[in-house]
């Protein structure tokens, strides 16, 4: 084995970088001419055993978000291996720590797209490795090919006293190996044909910081009486691949991506399988339109995560216009999710009569580890058949509603005129003096839940359930006095005037003949050409 130390000081004029995906490349670390060891298999440079090289250096306060540092392969390289680490120096309280991400881009090179991406493991792993028929988890299995690669840091943080860190990588001549062909989940399941399924769209395993494997993950979604899951990785699509065996007649696999930029995330939902979506940009950087082009284009949705999470770079900060849903219940109910769902329903009441299009809200567990349950809270989704086009149709559409658990169901819907009825999603085009009738029909609630109709005007009739948490609200309106109607269910009040956490919540039924806003949400679907064409919710909810 050959070691080599090399040192990287960065001085205050390395950090001028601007615009999209600010990075500082560092000097390249070469194993060209080294003498390679003893041991292991020849390849095909007449190399062989291992080869070590070790990387110190140190970050100051202010540093790029991306640090890239340059790493020449030869010939002949059967296995990639990296090992990282930085030291963690106690700080003041209220002063950011250290934090340092990790990542790895092959000799295509480090642009924006993404060509040469090769996995990404932010800061939940201190090593990975890469070879054609195997990787770590969080990486791309593939050839190593002789060329530029390029190890990607990431400093989210750095204290007063600056990032030490240190990277060791060990480059293993041999046979490349062969590269497995990719096994990718099905599109559709047998499901129950038109009928509302549930579903958890936002979920962690090993492939990124979560501690579950997907085995686990599949067996965890139908203990919680799941339809669906979508994958969703921080920066990686290496799970796509890793759920051979493990869907059903009961279970679809959606893949999918949460991309985890430095001021807010957003899931992906129900991509191309194999399709990766850069997230090296920031809100001042104006690319996030055009990574949402490139999530519809693989036939996904994009719905901003926790958008008003407190976590460091969690808070989002695109805005939604590129948004087709929005995620206003993550986990376990949290002030957070009020917030968002506050902030969602004034969005409701801007595009009601305005003509713009609106947002359907939607949740999802976020779950990584035991003992975070999944499927609390799930998504509960109107659709015609259990299939990728037919789940993300509903979504689109507002045709859904969410609930803590498979325990709880909801009916909801409006009916008035002569013999009109709108469901979730959906309008009841009715003359604004005309009498409507809703009705909210709930089963499974905790004991002492309260059921709510909400509109525009805020919450305007509750109704405490029977012990039995089932039971029948009726409230009559006219579309002059509630531009829309919503229905919660909540539990008792632990800190009145404040509300009582989420049991379930729908999206809103739209009252009145509006009809520049009648079509509910209007958003771009990608066609298998590329090319776009707008998409209406209004389909009967049934």
């Amino acid at each position: 084995m050959c070691n080599d130390h090399t040192e990287h000081a960065i001085g205050r004029r390395g950090l001028l970088v601007t615009g999209a995906a600010a990075a500082l490349t560092l000097g390249s670390v070469s194993f060209a001419n080294a003498a390679p060891g003893d041991s292991g298999t020849s390849g095909t440079s007449g190399k062989s055993g291992t080869e070590t090289k070790t990387v110190r250096g140190t970050l100051p306060p202010g540093s790029p978000d991306f640090v890239h540092l340059p790493v020449d392969v030869p010939r002949g390289v059967r296995e990639i291996r990296v090992a990282y680490s930085y030291e963690r120096p106690a700080v003041p309280a209220g002063t950011q720590g250290n934090a340092l991400d990790i990542g790895i881009f092959d000799e295509r090179g480090t642009a924006l797209g993404g060509d040469g991406f090769r996995g990404w493991s932010g800061g939940a792993r201190s090593e990975f490795f890469i070879r054609a028929d195997e990787a770590t988890p969080g990486y791309l299995p593939g050839p190593v090919r002789s060329g530029r690669w390029h190890i990607a840091l990431g400093p989210y943080t750095v204290a007063p006293q600056g990032l030490a860190y240190e990277v060791t990588i060990t480059l293993t001549y041999g046979s490349p190996g062969r590269t497995p062909r990719p096994v990718h989940p099905p599109e559709r399941a047998k499901g129950r044909g038109r009928a509302w399924y549930r579903g958890d769209c936002h979920l962690h395993s090993v492939h990124s910081d979560g501690r579950r494997t997907p085995a686990e993950i599949a067996a965890g979604a139908r203990a919680a009486g799941l339809d669906f899951i979508n994958t969703s990785e921080h920066n990686t699509s290496s799970a796509h691949t890793a759920w051979e065996g493990l869907w059903g007649d009961d279970l679809l696999i959606l893949t999918g991506e949460e991309i985890t930029t430095r001021n807010g995330h957003v899931v992906a939902i129900g991509m191309d399988a194999g399709t990766f979506v850069d997230w090296r940009y920031r809100a001042r950087d104006n690319r996030f339109g055009h990574y949402a082009r490139e999530i519809r284009r693989a036939g996904g949705l994009v719905v901003p995560a926790h958008p008003h999470a407190t976590c460091i770079g969690c808070n989002w900060k695109f805005g939604f216009a590129d948004a087709d849903a929005v995620e206003v219940w993550n986990g376990p109910f949290t002030p957070e999710d009020e917030v968002a769902l506050a902030s969602w329903d004034n969005t409701l009441v801007s595009a009601a009569r305005s003509g713009r299009p609106w947002t359907p809200a939607m949740g999802s567990s976020d779950a990584h580890r035991d003992p975070e349950p999944i499927g609390t809270p799930q998504t509960v989704v109107l659709a015609d058949e259990l299939s990728r086009e037919a789940i993300l149709a509903g979504i689109r559409a507002g045709r859904s509603y969410i609930a803590e658990s498979a325990a709880v169901s909801l009916t909801f819907g409006a009916s008035g005129g002569r013999g009109l009825h709108a469901g979730i999603g959906e309008r009841l085009r009715v003359a604004d003096d005309e009498p409507v009738t809703v009705r909210l029909e709930v089963t499974g609630a905790p004991a002492g839940s309260s059921a709510r109709i909400v509109t525009d005007q805020g919450t305007l009739h509750t109704v405490t359930l029977p012990e039995s948490g089932t039971g029948t609200v009726e409230w009559r309106t006219t579309a002059e006095y509630a531009t829309y109607v919503r229905a919660e269910v909540r539990r008792p009040a632990t800190a009145p005037p404040l509300p009582g956490n989420f049991v379930a919540l729908t999206n809103p039924v739209f009252l009145g003949r509006t009809e520049a806003a009648a079509a509910g949400p209007t958003r771009y679907r990608a066609r298998r050409s590329g090319t776009y064409a707008p998409t209406s919710s209004a389909a009967p909810c049934g």
